[in-house]
């Protein structure tokens, strides 16, 4: 950092500082011409008293008249200036009048005065040459590592960045698929000797943050060989070509550090089908991609190099990139499931002190379809919050807290609401909570507020008691009367409804339409209606195209109305006949603002369920004790 800051200030500035003063130094030495004259006229003008001062160096005198003139001139070289003037009979009384100034005439005052005004103009000349060069030179090697590869290379001997399996929680499946690739790397002879081939790529699908980046790393920290990761928008620049040229040095680099894996994230931002680009055929990302294929198909059998690549966009890929012989295999990292979120949570739980209240099976519980990414930032916001205020230790009400900011945003408790407008809140939400608590097929309520959160002005989070990748038509159907519970309670209520609803409405007639369309779960049978269609390049859904008659539409606009309807009658009865109920729920918001679980299946006059058995409770509370004594220690 140092270094840069001298090459290109310090340097600079410097070099301009002594160009200036050498040119002022010859214009000084150019301009100011000081008159020689023999010692006789300066004994005439100490006579005349017309000098002021005369400095001495050496044999040479420096004279300073009275008028501001300046003359110089010598004297003899074994006697004094006062012995020397005195035998040309200067008025000794005159004499004492000069102010005489005698310094040593050295060798550095010669060679400053007279060597350097000739020298300094060659070495500044010299030094903007020198300057100039650099600059160049500096301005080659850029151009020349332009289209250089910008992978980062995790080396297998630094255990300190090493990443193995044992830092990826869950994902079974998907380890036992890439052991065999860790085989391949440790023992090629072993399948070569077959006649079996190294597969060349490895392509890791999945929703955001569920871990394909570092599952790429664990295979290459279990396999000990190299690693290099780079983006896929790190390939393609504004000058054609130099995605291609990257694309070859990365592949030269692997080469010569083989057994390697090269490890591409987000390969869909270069590998979108071609054809595709709105600048035309033939663009720097489409030809990175064909450099890309190029460089796959040009392997020999016996390089032991495998490419990872990451994508939670399999769908806008070109075909030739998902052909055998390029990405021979797909790994899927799903999102996890209630026992994979239990033990990502555990991981992410080391090096943290906890209360002796925490569950991380309630917290795995209450958080599905969260993914691994949301998990980390779910207990490091926890840890934040505690710090924040003080806490020695993370409790589960901060943990808690932390699902609800991951899932909604922060509490905003400053949001000014009137009295009328709280009171429509919890209404609105006590109906979302009596209908989901008495529907059958419904999510169980875990918590109900009247906080703002985000966009928000209050919130009924049901949490399934299971991983469900299966939804029944009962379901959707119970799912419809809670998503109405809130614009039911509020006209039941007040005999008006208000904006509050809006959102709800909009799940409404979108879960409502994907049943009759999607699903096949209307009177109209089981088929779908509509085609969707979007722009690979944008990979946004553009329009859907109608592939049915119009007396199909008024169909299908019948059985949307009948299944909303049927809904909105099912919350009418509920809250109807739970009318005391729902009126206790609203009290009891507006009074505490926060309800959780177990005081609302106190208020319905329910059992409260045990969460987990108590083995499972004791495993997860001796897991943090063993934490917090390795944090104390």
């Amino acid at each position: 950092m140092m270094d840069k800051i001298f090459k290109n200030i310090v340097a600079p500035t410097l070099i301009v500082f002594l160009l200036i003063s050498g040119l002022m130094t010859i214009y000084n030495s150019s301009t100011e011409k000081v008159k020689e004259v023999a010692l006789s006229t300066i004994v005439s003008q100490i006579d005349k008293g017309n000098v002021k001062k005369i400095v001495v160096r050496g044999e040479k005198l420096e004279v300073e008249l009275a008028d501001g003139v300046k003359e110089k001139s010598s004297k003899e070289a074994e006697s004094s200036l006062v012995e020397t003037l005195s035998n040309y009979g200067v008025d000794k009384k005159k004499l004492q009048e000069v102010n005489i100034d005698i310094k040593g005439a050295s060798g550095l005052v010669v060679w400053a005065g007279i060597i350097l005004p000739f020298l300094l103009p060659i070495l500044l000349i010299g030094g903007f040459l020198w300057f100039m060069m650099k600059q160049a030179q500096r301005g080659n090697s850029q151009a020349l590592s332009f289209g250089m590869s910008k992978a980062r290379m995790t080396d297998p001997k630094d255990k300190k960045k090493r990443t193995t399996f044992k830092n990826v929680a869950g994902a079974k499946e998907a380890k036992e698929e890439l052991m065999e690739v860790v085989d391949f790397l440790k023992n090629p002879k072993k399948f070569l000797d077959m006649g079996a081939k190294i597969p060349k790529g490895i392509l890791l699908l999945g929703p955001p943050g569920t871990g394909k980046t570092l599952i790429a790393k664990a295979v290459a920290g279990e396999a000990g060989v190299p690693f290099f990761n780079i983006s896929g928008s790190e390939f393609v620049e504004m000058f054609v070509g130099v995605g291609a040229s990257r694309v070859r040095d990365l592949f030269k680099q692997a080469k010569k550090n083989a057994p390697a894996i090269v490890f591409i994230d987000e390969i869909d931002a270069v590998g979108r089908h071609r054809g595709a680009g709105l600048g035309g055929g033939n663009d720097e990302r489409e030809q990175t991609l064909n450099q890309i294929l190029v460089e796959m198909d040009g392997f020999e059998t016996n390089v032991n190099i495998i490419v990872m690549a990451a994508t939670n966009r399999p769908d806008v890929l070109d075909p030739a990139l998902l052909r055998p012989g390029r990405f021979d295999r797909r790994v899927t990292m799903d999102l996890p499931d209630i026992n994979e979120r239990k033990a990502i949570l555990k991981i992410h739980s080391k090096n943290k002190k906890f209360k002796e209240d925490v569950n991380l099976v309630n917290i795995a519980q209450r958080t599905p379809g969260f993914s691994g990414a949301d998990l980390a930032n779910l207990i490091n916001e926890a840890a934040i919050s505690s710090a924040r205020q003080n806490k020695k230790k993370i409790g589960m009400l901060e943990l808690r807290e932390s699902i609800e900011k991951v899932m909604m945003g922060a509490e905003r408790k400053s949001r000014a609401i009137s009295k009328e407008e709280k009171k429509i809140i919890a209404y609105h939400e006590a109906g979302h909570a009596l209908v989901a608590a008495l529907s059958k097929e419904a999510d169980p309520v875990q918590k109900i507020s009247i906080i703002s959160r985000g966009s928000a002005g209050g919130y009924t989070m049901s949490v399934p008691t299971e991983d469900k990748r299966l939804h029944s038509r009962a379901h959707f159907i119970d799912e419809l009367a809670v998503l109405l519970g809130g614009y039911v309670s509020e006209s039941e209520t007040f005999g008006d409804v208000t904006t509050g609803a809006s959102n709800d409405l909009e799940r409404v007639t979108r879960m409502a339409r994907d049943m009759v369309m999607r699903y096949g779960m209307s009177s109209l049978g089981p088929r779908t209606f509509g085609k969707k269609e979007e722009l690979v390049f944008l990979g946004k859904e553009i329009s859907e195209e109608k592939d049915y008659s119009e007396q199909t539409a008024i169909s299908i606009d019948k059985a949307v109305s009948s299944f909303v309807n049927s809904a909105k009658e099912a919350s009418q009865k509920i809250i109807r006949d739970k009318k005391d109920v729902l009126d206790k729920i609203a009290k009891t918001l507006l009074k505490k603002e926060i309800i959780e679980k177990e005081e609302f299946d106190e208020i319905m006059g329910f059992e409260t369920e045990k969460i987990t058995d108590e083995s499972k409770i004791k495993d997860e509370k001796n897991h943090l004790k063993t934490n917090d004594e390795k944090n104390s220690a």
